[in-house]
């Protein structure tokens, strides 16, 4: 598909609009040209804004007046797009014509800047949203404004990568090395990483933050030895202060990488949440995406942490993977929730350009897209008739059915983390490999991010160089200079 883009600055906006119609195709953007190739999409900005649309047989041409405001010629111009396109292909878009990851975060910019009473029109009649997602958005926001209200101005939470898993699933595109592989960097990068931690715990305590969360992410930390994973978190718990930390977080993630004296190595570093994500309780649907490990290995890996102690364990379940269908991904929802699981995590099927179902040729579909909607609208219904509630909520590029990723939790078990990372609440420092440090000027919304490398090889290799960067961090504080006392 060819953009053209004349006479306006709209093209990152219109960009990503195409997309969701067009999801397999490449978008080719020009801005300076002297002829026009179909399949085309013309957008211009003169005395008037113009959009025209060229597809085979199909041909429409629309104008509206030009604005004074920027935003509002904007406006105009998606929207005008989203109405052919939607004509076009017979598809109205769930979340209408936006694109943005944070649509929550949307929400609630909208009701401080125009009011709660024009949340509704704003996102119906603006912006395409159904209702039915508005209603999610809006429910997800309420349920966020307790934890964010936790936040304080020197709050910061704490990330930890393992960029470790037992094996790639076909879905993933994160940078992550297989245990096979690896194996001979992992003692080498605990060293590292213990290392970073502690600079890392000296430079919050200099100046005087507050931790309220920490998160162990990657790949999968599990894939450490349970004497490697007592390490890396007693070196947090010895540098950190715990004392104002109000949830330590750990993704255990696949069931193959559990087993008892991991799982009491993390209880015995005060480790409160867990997640254990099957993704799917298909065995075939788990052969198909490179999953090793089976259903029954994660029935077992849950019976063994309530065993060890876990009163928070979340589940991550995936609509529309490969081969799945609609009655197996509900089989699998019913039986999380049978367990009793606290958190219970609802994502969709992302085609990331790295990970090996796009390379492979995997393309999105429309009957794929109506399936993955199907079962996103089972989980809502069965999990809201459980007492569950959403309370967070994010969206990704390229994801099937242009859907959304859910996080249900029983009230009083939501991760806080999640949340603030999602809303950019407060200053993440990240620690390890694909680790970033997030910082946010409290008085703003301004983010000044730092990243680490992110292969395991470089991050070992070039370590001096990584904590060199961690001076950033006591500068960003020293320009944006907070009182924290309140006075």
């Amino acid at each position: 598909m060819n953009l053209y883009v004349k006479n306006n600055r709209f093209w990152f906006e219109l960009e990503n609009l195409t997309r969701l119609f067009f999801p397999n195709e490449k978008i080719a953007v020009f801005r300076e040209f002297s002829e026009i190739t179909e399949p085309y999409i013309f957008t211009e900005q003169s005395d008037k804004i113009t959009v025209r649309v060229k597809i085979g047989d199909f041909y429409v041409e629309k104008s509206a007046p030009l604005s004074s405001e920027n935003h509002q010629n904007e406006l105009c111009f998606v929207k005008l797009l989203y109405n052919m396109l939607a004509d076009f292909s017979g598809v109205r878009q769930a979340w209408g014509l936006l694109t943005g990851v944070r649509p929550i975060k949307l929400l609630r910019k909208v009701a401080a800047e125009q009011g709660e009473s024009r949340v509704d029109e704003v996102f119906l009649n603006d912006y395409f949203v159904s209702p039915e997602k508005l209603a999610l958005a809006k429910a997800t926001e309420k349920n966020e404004r307790r934890i964010l209200a936790l936040s304080k101005p020197e709050s910061f939470s704490l990330y930890v990568g393992v960029p470790f898993c037992p094996s790639r699933c076909s879905y993933c595109s994160f940078v992550m090395s297989s245990v096979e592989r690896a194996k001979k960097l992992m003692e080498p990068y605990v060293g590292k990483l213990c290392e970073e931690l502690k600079v890392t715990a000296q430079i919050a305590s200099d100046l005087g933050l507050r931790l309220e969360s920490v998160y162990f992410g990657g790949g999968t930390p599990t894939t450490l030895s349970a004497e490697q994973l007592d390490r890396v978190l007693g070196t947090v718990n010895a540098n950190f202060d715990m004392s104002t930390c109000r949830e330590f977080t750990v993704e255990a993630g696949r069931p193959d990488t559990i087993d008892r004296e991991r799982l009491c190595a993390l209880k015995e570093n005060k480790v409160d949440r867990i997640s254990i994500n099957p993704q799917t309780l298909s065995d075939p649907v788990l052969r198909e995406i490179g999953r090793r490990h089976t259903a029954r290995q994660f029935l077992d890996a849950f019976a063994l942490a309530r065993e060890c102690g876990f009163r928070n364990i979340n589940t991550d379940l995936i609509a529309g993977l490969p081969t799945d269908t609609l009655e197996s991904f509900c089989r699998s929802l019913d039986t999380v929730t049978s367990l009793g699981a606290e958190c219970v995590t609802v994502h969709t099927l992302c085609m990331k350009r790295a990970a090996n179902l796009t390379t492979e040729g995997k393309t999105l579909n429309r009957e794929e897209a109506l399936c993955a909607r199907g079962m996103l609208e089972y989980a809502q219904s069965t999990l809201t008739a459980q007492g569950y509630i959403p309370y967070y909520l994010y969206r990704q590029t390229r994801m099937v059915g242009n859907l959304e990723n859910v996080g249900w939790a029983k009230p009083g078990y939501e991760s806080l983390y999640n949340v603030y990372v999602m809303d950019e609440t407060h200053t993440i420092l990240g620690c390890g490999c694909g680790g970033v440090t997030k910082l946010r000027d409290p008085r703003s919304d301004y983010l000044k991010r730092i990243f680490n490398f992110k292969y395991p090889y470089e991050y070992i290799d070039r370590f001096a160089e990584l904590l060199n960067r961690k001076s950033e961090i006591s500068a960003f504080y020293a320009d944006n200079a907070v009182d924290y006392s309140g006075e």
